[in-house]
């Protein structure tokens, strides 16, 4: 049984691993599970979230400079309205190095972050930031 056990582990490991490497669109959101026509709440814990969401986003959270939020606003997602949340911010490079800042969005679904997306020109523009030094305070 125990040769059974390592062979099925050594067949299903792969596709488990495969899962964590998906992109973005192919990770499960609570998204798909709201209805259409329902409002969303506003995020009241929105710079809680997103610091969250963008601990499991960014590779390496130490070293972010110039970071910036702007407050959450309504934008259509899919034929539905939910709250999105834009940043910037200048990551730390692998090498130590800084380059060019990044521009991302934090979309939230019943009050909750759910997930960062990098298609930002459609949800952002217009946004008013403030700054937001607890992204830029962030350790391992």
């Amino acid at each position: 049984m125990g040769r059974l056990a390592k062979r099925a582990a050594i067949l299903v490991l792969p596709l488990l691993l495969a899962g964590c490497f998906g992109s973005d669109g192919d990770r499960p959101s609570l998204m798909e599970g709201t209805q259409a026509g329902g409002p969303q709440p506003f995020p009241d814990n929105f710079r809680s979230d997103t610091l969250a969401l963008m601990r499991a986003y960014l590779n390496n959270p130490v070293g972010v400079r110039d970071a910036s939020i702007a407050e959450p606003v309504l934008r259509e997602i899919g034929g539905r309205q939910f709250y999105v949340s834009c940043l910037h911010f200048t990551p730390r490079e692998p090498d130590g190095s800084y380059k060019t800042m990044r521009e991302r969005a934090a979309v939230f679904v019943n009050g909750r972050g759910d997930r960062v997306t990098e298609r930002t020109n459609e949800f952002c523009a217009g946004a008013v930031y403030t700054p937001f030094p607890e992204l830029e305070k962030m350790t391992r």
